[in-house]
């Protein structure tokens, strides 16, 4: 895992209103989480970063068409994105993941949280 694509998914990342990043496990993983629930997770060993996916049927989509891997340890709405992936596609990804996970915390959490820009026009 290249120390320059954990870079890039830090920055994205610490953009979001309330992220935070742990490693729970030990070992060098990099778990992004809004309100404790986590969005995006880097692992120690596997390159690339896991995202939350809206579905099963977005997830397999995404690995039907190579924009996306199978996460291990991850439910089946989740996808692994390569390295490799574009810029705009990966900051896509991670910023999807956010907002599903955001639009699942308690209404009272949710409102406790600075607007995302991108979600202030919707």
């Amino acid at each position: 895992m290249s120390e320059a694509f954990r870079a890039r998914v830090a920055d994205i990342c610490s953009a979001m209103p309330g992220s935070e990043v742990s490693d729970p496990w030990g070992g060098g993983h990099d778990a992004y989480k809004v309100a404790g629930k986590m969005y995006a997770c880097i692992g120690a060993i596997t390159p690339g970063v896991a995202v939350k996916c809206a579905d099963i049927e977005t997830a397999e989509m995404l690995k039907q068409v190579g924009a996306a891997a199978h996460a291990p340890y991850f439910h089946k709405s989740w996808v692994l994105v390569a390295e490799d992936a574009d810029g705009d596609e990966l900051r896509h990804r991670i910023e999807t993941s956010y907002d599903i996970v955001r639009a699942k915390l308690p209404r009272k959490v949710r409102d406790a949280l600075p607007a995302r820009p991108a979600m202030e026009a919707g």
